[in-house]
Protein backbone atom coordinates (compact mmCIF):
# COMPACT_ATOMS: atom_id res chain seq x y z
CA UNK A 1 0.00 0.00 0.00
CA UNK A 2 0.64 3.64 -0.34
CA UNK A 3 2.03 5.99 1.87
CA UNK A 4 0.42 9.11 0.74
CA UNK A 5 -0.64 11.80 3.36
CA UNK A 6 -4.24 11.10 4.50
CA UNK A 7 -6.58 13.44 2.84
CA UNK A 8 -9.79 14.95 3.05
CA UNK A 9 -12.36 15.43 0.49
CA UNK A 10 -14.23 19.45 0.26
CA UNK A 11 -15.84 21.40 -2.04
CA UNK A 12 -17.67 24.62 -1.45
CA UNK A 13 -19.66 23.55 -4.91
CA UNK A 14 -21.17 20.92 -2.56
CA UNK A 15 -23.07 24.03 0.25
CA UNK A 16 -26.49 22.48 0.06
CA UNK A 17 -28.44 25.74 -0.81
CA UNK A 18 -31.53 25.28 1.42
CA UNK A 19 -31.62 27.78 3.64
CA UNK A 20 -33.00 27.66 6.84
CA UNK A 21 -33.57 23.93 7.68
CA UNK A 22 -32.82 21.65 10.34
CA UNK A 23 -30.30 20.11 8.39
CA UNK A 24 -27.50 22.96 8.77
CA UNK A 25 -25.74 22.69 5.89
CA UNK A 26 -22.92 24.99 6.88
CA UNK A 27 -21.70 22.43 8.89
CA UNK A 28 -19.18 21.21 5.92
CA UNK A 29 -17.30 24.33 5.93
CA UNK A 30 -17.65 24.82 9.63
CA UNK A 31 -16.39 21.34 9.97
CA UNK A 32 -13.06 22.02 7.49
CA UNK A 33 -12.07 25.08 9.48
CA UNK A 34 -12.37 23.14 12.49
CA UNK A 35 -10.08 20.93 11.10
CA UNK A 36 -7.32 23.02 9.67
CA UNK A 37 -7.18 25.20 12.86
CA UNK A 38 -6.93 21.66 15.00
CA UNK A 39 -3.25 21.68 13.19
CA UNK A 40 -4.08 17.79 12.24
CA UNK A 41 -4.69 18.82 8.79
CA UNK A 42 -3.24 21.26 6.14
CA UNK A 43 -4.46 22.76 3.02
CA UNK A 44 -2.44 20.65 1.69
CA UNK A 45 -4.29 17.61 3.13
CA UNK A 46 -7.68 18.95 1.12
CA UNK A 47 -8.86 17.63 -1.97
CA UNK A 48 -11.59 19.05 -4.05
CA UNK A 49 -14.58 17.18 -4.85
CA UNK A 50 -15.37 17.08 -8.65
CA UNK A 51 -18.46 17.28 -10.08
CA UNK A 52 -20.15 13.30 -11.08
CA UNK A 53 -20.67 12.59 -14.65
CA UNK A 54 -24.16 12.01 -15.87
CA UNK A 55 -22.82 8.52 -16.80
CA UNK A 56 -21.53 7.69 -13.35
CA UNK A 57 -25.25 8.92 -11.83
CA UNK A 58 -26.76 6.45 -14.31
CA UNK A 59 -25.11 3.28 -12.40
CA UNK A 60 -27.69 3.89 -9.88
CA UNK A 61 -30.59 5.81 -11.16
CA UNK A 62 -32.53 5.81 -13.24
CA UNK A 63 -32.84 7.35 -16.56
CA UNK A 64 -35.93 9.57 -15.85
CA UNK A 65 -35.12 10.35 -12.25
CA UNK A 66 -31.69 12.18 -13.50
CA UNK A 67 -33.63 13.85 -16.42
CA UNK A 68 -36.13 15.14 -13.71
CA UNK A 69 -33.12 16.49 -11.41
CA UNK A 70 -31.46 18.32 -14.39
CA UNK A 71 -34.93 19.45 -15.50
CA UNK A 72 -36.72 20.37 -12.76
CA UNK A 73 -39.63 18.03 -13.49
CA UNK A 74 -40.57 16.60 -10.33
CA UNK A 75 -43.86 15.98 -9.24
CA UNK A 76 -45.47 18.22 -6.20
CA UNK A 77 -45.14 14.55 -4.54
CA UNK A 78 -41.43 14.00 -5.26
CA UNK A 79 -40.69 17.40 -4.08
CA UNK A 80 -42.18 17.03 -0.76
CA UNK A 81 -40.48 13.14 -0.25
CA UNK A 82 -36.93 14.97 -0.52
CA UNK A 83 -37.99 17.55 2.56
CA UNK A 84 -35.09 20.13 1.28
CA UNK A 85 -36.46 23.46 -1.52
CA UNK A 86 -35.65 21.65 -4.61
CA UNK A 87 -33.22 23.87 -6.96
CA UNK A 88 -30.92 23.42 -10.13
CA UNK A 89 -28.18 24.58 -7.57
CA UNK A 90 -29.35 22.07 -5.22
CA UNK A 91 -28.63 19.56 -8.20
CA UNK A 92 -25.66 21.28 -8.99
CA UNK A 93 -24.83 20.68 -5.11
CA UNK A 94 -25.47 17.14 -5.00
CA UNK A 95 -23.24 15.93 -8.39
CA UNK A 96 -20.30 17.56 -6.61
CA UNK A 97 -21.34 15.51 -3.32
CA UNK A 98 -21.50 12.11 -5.94
CA UNK A 99 -17.95 13.49 -7.10
CA UNK A 100 -16.95 13.69 -3.43
CA UNK A 101 -17.68 10.55 -2.45
CA UNK A 102 -15.86 9.02 -5.53
CA UNK A 103 -12.98 10.41 -5.09
CA UNK A 104 -12.97 9.82 -1.67
CA UNK A 105 -12.75 6.19 -2.54
CA UNK A 106 -10.57 6.10 -4.85
CA UNK A 107 -8.21 7.82 -2.49
CA UNK A 108 -8.73 5.07 0.26
CA UNK A 109 -7.70 2.74 -2.52
CA UNK A 110 -4.61 4.29 -3.16
CA UNK A 111 -4.08 5.16 0.53
CA UNK A 112 -6.07 3.23 2.88
CA UNK A 113 -8.11 6.18 4.03
CA UNK A 114 -9.92 9.06 2.82
CA UNK A 115 -12.57 11.27 5.20
CA UNK A 116 -15.33 13.05 2.59
CA UNK A 117 -16.92 16.19 4.24
CA UNK A 118 -20.17 15.61 3.29
CA UNK A 119 -21.61 12.56 1.51
CA UNK A 120 -23.79 9.45 2.94
CA UNK A 121 -26.93 10.88 1.43
CA UNK A 122 -28.38 7.15 2.05
CA UNK A 123 -32.26 7.85 2.03
CA UNK A 124 -31.99 8.49 -2.06
CA UNK A 125 -33.49 5.52 -4.15
CA UNK A 126 -32.90 4.54 -7.64
CA UNK A 127 -36.11 6.15 -8.76
CA UNK A 128 -36.54 8.74 -6.36
CA UNK A 129 -35.18 11.07 -3.64
CA UNK A 130 -36.39 11.22 0.36
CA UNK A 131 -35.05 12.28 3.67
CA UNK A 132 -33.10 15.06 1.96
CA UNK A 133 -30.91 13.08 -0.29
CA UNK A 134 -31.57 13.75 -3.87
CA UNK A 135 -28.99 11.25 -5.03
CA UNK A 136 -27.05 8.12 -3.44
CA UNK A 137 -23.28 9.25 -4.01
CA UNK A 138 -21.99 6.15 -1.92
CA UNK A 139 -23.81 3.85 -4.12
CA UNK A 140 -22.46 5.83 -7.15
CA UNK A 141 -19.16 5.83 -6.00
CA UNK A 142 -19.36 1.90 -5.36
CA UNK A 143 -20.63 1.39 -9.15
CA UNK A 144 -17.99 3.42 -10.56
CA UNK A 145 -15.53 1.71 -9.05
CA UNK A 146 -16.70 -1.71 -9.71
CA UNK A 147 -17.61 -1.01 -13.47
CA UNK A 148 -13.97 0.14 -13.51
CA UNK A 149 -12.66 -2.55 -12.53
CA UNK A 150 -11.02 -1.51 -9.45
CA UNK A 151 -12.95 -3.59 -6.71
CA UNK A 152 -15.54 -6.55 -7.39
CA UNK A 153 -16.68 -6.32 -3.67
CA UNK A 154 -17.88 -3.12 -1.16
CA UNK A 155 -19.67 -2.89 2.56
CA UNK A 156 -21.34 -0.25 3.51
CA UNK A 157 -21.46 0.32 6.99
CA UNK A 158 -24.03 2.89 7.47
CA UNK A 159 -24.28 4.58 11.45
CA UNK A 160 -26.44 7.00 10.71
CA UNK A 161 -29.85 7.00 13.59
CA UNK A 162 -32.15 6.03 10.94
CA UNK A 163 -31.85 3.08 8.14
CA UNK A 164 -30.34 3.57 4.98
CA UNK A 165 -33.39 2.32 3.21
CA UNK A 166 -32.34 3.70 -0.31
CA UNK A 167 -28.73 2.03 -0.05
CA UNK A 168 -30.66 -1.23 1.25
CA UNK A 169 -32.92 -0.85 -1.75
CA UNK A 170 -30.11 -0.52 -4.58
CA UNK A 171 -28.43 -3.13 -3.00
CA UNK A 172 -31.16 -5.14 -2.70
CA UNK A 173 -30.51 -8.82 -1.77
CA UNK A 174 -34.14 -9.68 -3.44
CA UNK A 175 -35.56 -13.10 -2.25
CA UNK A 176 -32.65 -15.53 -2.30
CA UNK A 177 -32.02 -17.77 0.28
CA UNK A 178 -31.15 -15.87 3.60
CA UNK A 179 -28.84 -16.48 6.29
CA UNK A 180 -28.31 -19.59 8.63
CA UNK A 181 -30.10 -18.44 11.35
CA UNK A 182 -27.29 -17.01 13.78
CA UNK A 183 -27.34 -16.23 17.46
CA UNK A 184 -25.64 -12.20 17.31
CA UNK A 185 -26.51 -11.52 20.49
CA UNK A 186 -23.61 -14.43 21.40
CA UNK A 187 -21.08 -12.30 21.78
CA UNK A 188 -21.76 -9.98 24.32
CA UNK A 189 -21.24 -11.29 27.58
CA UNK A 190 -23.80 -9.03 29.93
CA UNK A 191 -27.24 -9.11 30.11
CA UNK A 192 -29.14 -6.50 28.03
CA UNK A 193 -31.98 -4.92 26.30
CA UNK A 194 -32.88 -7.17 23.16
CA UNK A 195 -32.46 -5.75 19.54
CA UNK A 196 -33.41 -7.36 16.54
CA UNK A 197 -30.88 -7.83 14.15
CA UNK A 198 -31.60 -9.04 10.50
CA UNK A 199 -29.71 -10.55 8.02
CA UNK A 200 -30.35 -11.44 4.56
CA UNK A 201 -28.36 -12.45 1.23
CA UNK A 202 -25.49 -10.92 -0.24
CA UNK A 203 -24.56 -10.04 -3.70
CA UNK A 204 -21.74 -7.92 -4.07
CA UNK A 205 -22.28 -4.98 -1.80
CA UNK A 206 -23.02 -5.96 1.77
CA UNK A 207 -25.12 -3.50 3.64
CA UNK A 208 -24.75 -2.85 7.46
CA UNK A 209 -27.12 -0.72 9.10
CA UNK A 210 -27.15 0.09 12.48
CA UNK A 211 -29.99 2.52 13.43
CA UNK A 212 -32.68 3.64 15.87
CA UNK A 213 -36.04 1.37 15.13
CA UNK A 214 -38.55 3.57 16.39
CA UNK A 215 -37.30 6.03 13.91
CA UNK A 216 -37.58 6.89 9.89
CA UNK A 217 -37.67 5.59 7.69
CA UNK A 218 -41.21 3.79 9.21
CA UNK A 219 -40.60 0.94 6.12
CA UNK A 220 -37.26 -0.28 6.01
CA UNK A 221 -35.69 -2.37 3.37
CA UNK A 222 -33.64 -5.03 4.24
CA UNK A 223 -30.17 -4.70 4.93
CA UNK A 224 -27.45 -7.73 4.51
CA UNK A 225 -27.48 -7.23 8.51
CA UNK A 226 -30.02 -4.63 9.90
CA UNK A 227 -29.36 -3.91 13.90
CA UNK A 228 -32.79 -2.11 15.04
CA UNK A 229 -31.42 -0.16 18.11
CA UNK A 230 -34.20 0.43 20.99
CA UNK A 231 -34.47 4.31 22.21
CA UNK A 232 -31.84 5.60 24.07
CA UNK A 233 -29.13 2.80 23.36
CA UNK A 234 -25.63 4.25 25.74
CA UNK A 235 -22.45 4.15 24.46
CA UNK A 236 -21.59 0.97 25.68
CA UNK A 237 -24.55 -0.85 24.39
CA UNK A 238 -23.75 0.58 20.90
CA UNK A 239 -20.15 -0.31 20.72
CA UNK A 240 -21.42 -3.67 21.73
CA UNK A 241 -23.42 -4.09 18.94
CA UNK A 242 -21.27 -2.17 16.78
CA UNK A 243 -18.70 -5.04 17.35
CA UNK A 244 -21.17 -8.12 16.81
CA UNK A 245 -22.61 -6.52 13.75
CA UNK A 246 -18.55 -5.88 12.54
CA UNK A 247 -17.63 -9.75 13.63
CA UNK A 248 -20.41 -10.99 11.95
CA UNK A 249 -19.95 -9.03 8.72
CA UNK A 250 -16.34 -10.83 8.18
CA UNK A 251 -17.79 -14.36 8.49
CA UNK A 252 -19.81 -13.68 5.14
CA UNK A 253 -18.30 -11.26 3.43
CA UNK A 254 -14.61 -10.06 2.31
CA UNK A 255 -14.95 -6.69 1.43
CA UNK A 256 -12.45 -5.08 -0.78
CA UNK A 257 -13.53 -1.09 0.52
CA UNK A 258 -15.26 -0.07 3.34
CA UNK A 259 -17.94 3.16 3.18
CA UNK A 260 -18.45 4.09 6.35
CA UNK A 261 -21.73 6.75 6.54
CA UNK A 262 -20.72 8.24 10.46
CA UNK A 263 -23.99 9.53 10.78
CA UNK A 264 -23.71 12.36 14.01
CA UNK A 265 -27.28 12.03 14.48
CA UNK A 266 -26.92 9.13 17.32
CA UNK A 267 -26.22 12.18 19.49
CA UNK A 268 -28.37 12.38 22.31
CA UNK A 269 -28.75 15.94 21.67
CA UNK A 270 -29.92 15.39 18.15
CA UNK A 271 -33.40 16.80 16.79
CA UNK A 272 -34.24 14.10 14.61
CA UNK A 273 -32.73 11.35 17.05
CA UNK A 274 -33.60 9.36 19.72
CA UNK A 275 -30.52 7.09 20.72
CA UNK A 276 -28.15 7.92 23.67
CA UNK A 277 -24.95 8.23 22.31
CA UNK A 278 -22.16 11.12 24.01
CA UNK A 279 -19.65 13.18 21.80
CA UNK A 280 -17.10 11.07 22.92
CA UNK A 281 -19.38 7.74 22.71
CA UNK A 282 -18.95 8.52 18.76
CA UNK A 283 -15.89 9.39 18.38
CA UNK A 284 -15.06 5.52 20.38
CA UNK A 285 -17.25 4.12 17.63
CA UNK A 286 -15.53 6.19 14.34
CA UNK A 287 -12.19 4.90 16.48
CA UNK A 288 -12.88 1.28 16.49
CA UNK A 289 -14.27 1.49 12.81
CA UNK A 290 -11.09 3.09 11.67
CA UNK A 291 -9.22 0.38 13.63
CA UNK A 292 -11.38 -2.43 11.98
CA UNK A 293 -10.77 -1.32 8.91
CA UNK A 294 -6.88 -0.72 9.62
CA UNK A 295 -6.41 -4.62 11.19
CA UNK A 296 -8.17 -6.35 8.47
CA UNK A 297 -6.47 -4.32 5.25
CA UNK A 298 -9.64 -2.60 4.59
CA UNK A 299 -9.22 0.84 2.55
CA UNK A 300 -12.04 2.75 4.04
CA UNK A 301 -13.39 5.79 3.52
CA UNK A 302 -15.97 7.93 5.62
CA UNK A 303 -18.83 10.19 4.65
CA UNK A 304 -20.66 12.47 6.83
CA UNK A 305 -24.48 11.40 6.88
CA UNK A 306 -27.03 13.42 9.30
CA UNK A 307 -26.22 15.85 11.99
CA UNK A 308 -29.09 18.11 13.53
CA UNK A 309 -28.11 19.05 16.90
CA UNK A 310 -29.79 21.16 18.60
CA UNK A 311 -26.39 23.52 19.47
CA UNK A 312 -25.00 23.22 15.40
CA UNK A 313 -21.59 23.22 17.09
CA UNK A 314 -22.13 19.55 18.64
CA UNK A 315 -22.61 18.79 15.49
CA UNK A 316 -19.60 19.94 13.86
CA UNK A 317 -17.41 18.60 16.60
CA UNK A 318 -18.52 14.92 15.90
CA UNK A 319 -18.03 15.22 12.33
CA UNK A 320 -14.51 17.05 13.36
CA UNK A 321 -13.76 13.62 15.61
CA UNK A 322 -14.49 11.95 12.37
CA UNK A 323 -11.45 12.93 10.63
CA UNK A 324 -9.52 13.05 13.71
CA UNK A 325 -9.85 9.61 14.48
CA UNK A 326 -8.90 8.75 10.95
CA UNK A 327 -6.10 10.73 11.99
CA UNK A 328 -5.06 8.67 15.28
CA UNK A 329 -5.47 5.56 13.17
CA UNK A 330 -3.77 5.80 10.04
CA UNK A 331 -2.07 8.62 10.70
Amino acid sequence: MSTFPLRLVYSDKAQLPIGDHVFHSGKYRAVLEALLASGQYTQQDVLSAPCARDEDMLLVHTNLWINKLKHGALSTREELELEVPYSPELVAAFWHMAGGSLLAAQQALRNNCCVHLGGGFHHAFADHGEGFCLINDVAIAIRVLQRDGHIARAMVLDCDVHQGNGTAAIFGTGDPEPYPNVNWAASISRPRRPANVRTSAVRDVFTISLHQESNYPHFKPASSIDVNLPDGTTDDEYMEWLEVALQGSLERFEPELLCYVAGADPYHGDQLGGLGLTIEGLKRRDRRVFEFARDHGIPVMATFAGGYAERPEDTVAIHVNTALAAKEVFG
